[in-house]
This record gives structure tokens, C-alpha cells and sequence, in this order.
């Protein structure tokens, strides 16, 4: 199926892995010039070569903290007029709600609700103004049900998404989107990650399978590809 975005400009944050990779690699099969960023250069180089190799277009590495507002600039230099914004990042560590602190607070807002909405805000007006934006924000499940030890990611994520629900109203008028999708477990570095927490706070055995079947490159989600009220799979919900 043609979705119509063959030749469009991308933004894919943390895409050097996971999620992040998953949907650039599915922008690139569909014709997308992708502007893929992530803090480790090696990682990410070699995910824009493999993506330059499978599909031909164009793929721009950015290694930058987007967290940071010299990250988010250097960004944007690199591709200042995209047609389509994936905002995505890893959460904040899990832990115990007594033991975070402001600083911990702080960071988790800064990471995972004001990065993604200074990025919207450098974007979304210009695709309202040339008719056409697909903005997408990866951001969790825990926002229908909050995840114990999660607080952190709750707060932050749950934050996003309404910070952006009247905004995504007003810019549907111009052909621009602004969507959540809401994952729930998939194999990534950051579930293992949370899962090995978890089990040795608990003192749990855990196992690996050898290939899950919700791995991020066996899933295309493509939402922000969609017309204004189409709804992909029950993981995607409009803000």
C-alpha cells in the first residue's frame, strides 16, 4: 500500500535502536528521507548505514543529546523543515517513590515531556503553514495504567500527552496530526534493562526468550502516516 509519503523529511529521535529504529527503518521502506539521532555515534552510524543499504534514501546521522537545548539545535540544523517528528527517548531508571528526589523529577520532565514538546513547538507551526505534519510521540502504556516503580516515567509521560491534546485539536485543522502511540512490552535495551532491576530487587530468576516476538523491528508502526482520525492498532490513541 502507498502511503503517500515517499519523498517527505523525517525526525527520528534515540533511533539508533528499539523503537526509535523500528520507525525510521519503516519511514525508509516508505521513500522517507529519515534525520536519525542518538548519543552514541557508533550505534547510531552504523543503524544509517544499514538503513542507506536496505532502502537507497537519504539517512543524516545526528549524535547529539536531544535532552539538551544544544542537542535540539543541532537537530534542527540538520533538518529544520521536517514533514514528520517521532519524538522518543528512554525513561527515567525505575525505583521507589520515597527515594526520588527533585533532581530525579526534574530530569524525567526534562527528558521525557519538555524535550518532546520544545521539539513540537520548533515544528509543528511550520507544518501547519505548508498543510501537512505527522507528529508522533512514542511514549507508554503506563499513561492508560500507571507501572509501579515507574512513577517517574508515569509523571513525565502522562505530562506530554496533555500538554499536547489541544494543540493536536487546533492543528488537525491544517492537515497536521499529533499522536501518542502507547507500547506496551517490547524487546528493547530498556525493558531488559528495567526487567533486571526489577528481578534482582525481587530476587527473581529471569530469562530471556531467544527471539521475542515483539521486537521493534518485527512491528510497523506507522500512524503519523494516517488521515487525522484513523486509528492503527489499539497501542495508538489520539492526544
Amino acid at each position: 500500500m502507498d502511503l503517500g509519503i515517499m519523498g517527505r523529511k523525517a525526525i527520528v529521535c534515540a533511533a539508533s535502536k528499539g523503537l526509535g529504529k523500528g520507525c525510521a527503518a519503516a519511514l525508509a521502506r516508505e521513500g522517507v528521507d529519515v534525520t536519525i539521532c542518538a548519543r552514541g555515534a557508533d550505534a547510531l552510524n552504523a543503524t544509517a548505514e544499514e538503513l542507506r543499504k536496505a532502502t537507497g534514501v537519504k539517512v543524516t546521522a545526528v549524535v547529539c543529546d536531544v535532552t539538551t537545548e544544544e542537542g535540539r539545535k543541532t537537530l534542527l540544523a540538520a533538518c529544520p523543515d521536517p514533514d514528520i517528528l517521532i519524538n522518543n527517548a528512554g525513561g527515567p531508571p525505575p525505583g521507589d517513590f520515597k527515594n526520588f528526589n527533585l533532581g530525579d523529577w526534574r530530569a524525567a520532565v526534562e527528558g521525557n515531556m519538555i524535550t518532546p514538546i520544545a521539539l513540537i513547538h520548533a515544528t509543528v507551526y511550520g507544518m501547519m503553514e505548508r498543510g501537512f505534519g505527522r507528529i508522533l510521540n512514542i511514549t507508554s502504556a503506563s499513561i492508560k495504567q500507571p507501572i509501579a516503580a515507574l512513577e517517574l516515567s508515569n509523571g513525565a509521560r502522562l505530562g506530554l500527552t496533555g500538554a499536547v491534546a489541544v494543540l493536536a485539536r487546533k492543528a488537525s485543522r491544517s492537515n497536521v496530526t499529533i499522536n501518542g502511540i502507547l507500547p506496551g512490552p517490547f524487546d528493547t535495551d530498556r525493558l531488559r534493562g528495567t526487567s533486571r532491576s526489577a528481578s534482582s530487587t525481587r530476587n527473581a530468576k529471569l530469562q530471556f526468550p531467544p527471539a521475542a516476538s515483539a521486537h521493534p523491528t518485527n512491528s510497523a508502526p506507522l500512524p503519523h502516516s494516517c488521515a487525522p482520525h484513523t486509528r492503527v492498532s489499539s497501542r495508538a490513541r489520539t492526544c
